[in-house]
């Protein structure tokens, strides 16, 4: 009764304390999509959030957070969240930046003199990677230096204080450097340390309170292990990063669901103003005019026509992707305890597509068609009458050959989904992912408006 007692209260601790908003069907294709990517990459376990209409619709954790002993993961326990830590240092100087204490203009040399061609470099270049200071950490793994306590001082002495590596605004290159020095300035002009003013300015507000600064103390034992393994060899748990390592840069740990939270504050716009906002999602140009796909502490993008602002992180033991769409009030929030696998990106673009159905009546018709062809492309063989001139030239006797010989023997698809639409040139662009138990293949159409194809093209899913 004691064990029986016991395994209902672990039960009772895996269920998410709110009400799943998800249909069970795309809670199904989900859990699929994050199992799968468990299975094939070997990474011990995943915590996932999803914000749908603006609200956290799911939350869900697979796998075992601790091998040793075997303990499944939970949605409450926290991970590292690596370099997604670093929006929220661009937050703190936003917030500076509003109190009028400070400008993401004003020159580094105005706060900390002694850097480098400090006088040269904005608070701005610091946090779009456009400084010139060099990464003291570029390397995927813990050197024997880093399981040493260091201060940001210490840090910023040893590459703040070298020559840049290119002339401030000229080029992009990602630099932890830049974050120590950003948290710097915050601590210099709040008058307090960067995590006593993100939890009184940040997580405090967004009710996000089971954050954890991993800089300074390891993770409660009720936490996941991170774990490495030396090329394709067993699990281990990873090595620790000394004190100090990563202050502003990737310090913090924290369950998917507080950082959903954050996700939410984001496409709501409630902590920041919105021309703070702007500043934060808007891409950050080079001299020479060149787009860098980067604004301040986050990517720049589109997933099939969707805008998105996100960044993935990584530290010791741990790998996280956090992906923003404002326009569409959603987000996804993936997080992972192996570091040097990229199991938390491929698990958000898996989920991404599913919470995006495309608005054509005609889907179902369209994706039958799609997949109805593909079945022929796999025989060698097309209905010619469903294609334009351009493309029965396109599909001569030697590519067919070439579509059923590289397609045959991956025998019928576990899965074919319509991914995403767009208008171009006059024709409806339309994506498929096509899954097989081995590989994963990506085809997509353009359609003419009389209905028939101009193109159908097939390739590996990248």
């Amino acid at each position: 009764m004691r064990k029986l007692i016991t395994f209902f209260f672990i039960l009772l601790g895996c269920l998410p304390a709110f009400n799943q908003t998800l249909s069970p069907d795309l809670r199904q294709k989900i859990d699929a999509v994050a199992t799968d990517a468990l299975a094939k990459t070997g990474v011990p376990s995943a915590s996932i959030a999803i914000v749908q209409d603006g609200k956290i619709a799911y939350l869900q954790a697979y796998g075992d957070a601790r091998l040793d002993p075997r303990t499944p993961a939970r949605p409450d326990m926290r991970y590292s969240i690596g370099s997604v830590s670093k929006q929220f240092t661009v937050a703190a100087l936003l917030l500076l930046q509003e109190q009028g204490k400070l400008s993401l203009d004003d020159k580094v040399g105005k706060f900390i003199p002694n850097l480098t061609r400090a006088n040269e470099v904005s608070i701005r270049q610091l946090l779009s990677h456009t400084s010139g200071y060099q990464d003291y950490w570029p390397q995927d793994y813990v050197m024997p230096m880093m399981l040493q306590p260091v201060t940001a001082e210490k840090i910023m002495d040893g590459w703040a204080r070298k020559p840049l590596d290119f002339d401030p605004g000229t080029e992009w290159q990602y630099s932890n450097t830049n974050y120590v020095i950003a948290g710097a300035i915050v601590e210099k002009v709040s008058g307090m340390p960067l995590l006593q003013f993100l939890r009184e300015k940040i997580f405090t507000p967004l009710g996000m309170k089971s954050v954890a600064n991993i800089d300074q103390d390891n993770l409660a034992a009720t936490d996941p292990v991170g774990y490495m393994r030396y090329a394709l060899g067993p699990l281990r748990p990873a090595p620790k990063e000394g004190k100090g390592w990563l202050f502003a840069a990737g310090e913090l740990a924290m369950p998917a669901e507080d950082l959903a939270r954050w996700d939410i504050s984001i496409i709501d716009q409630k902590l920041l103003k919105p021309s703070s906002y702007r500043q934060f999602e808007t891409e950050v140009v080079l001299n020479n005019g060149v787009g860098t796909r980067y604004a301040l502490g986050v990517d720049i993008g589109t997933e099939d026509g969707h805008r998105t602002v996100g960044h993935s992180g990584e530290v010791s033991g741990f790998t996280a992707q956090n992906t923003v769409f404002p326009d569409d009030h959603a987000a996804i929030v993936v997080l992972t305890n192996q570091d040097a696998v990229n199991a938390s990106g491929q698990i958000a673009r898996g989920i991404a597509p599913l919470l995006f159905p495309t608005a054509d009546s005609a889907t179902t018709q369209k994706l039958a068609q799609a997949r109805k062809i593909f079945d022929g492309l796999q025989h060698g063989a097309i209905d010619r009458l469903l294609f334009t001139a351009n493309a029965n030239f396109y599909f001569s006797d030697e590519a067919l050959k070439d579509f059923a010989a590289g397609l045959a023997p991956l025998g019928t698809p576990e899965e074919f989904t319509q991914t995403g639409q767009e208008l171009r040139g006059g024709m409806i662009l339309r994506r498929y992912r096509v899954k097989f138990a081995q590989r994963t293949l990506r085809a997509w159409t353009f359609e003419m408006p009389d209905g028939k194809l101009e193109q159908y093209q097939i390739a590996v899913q990248q």
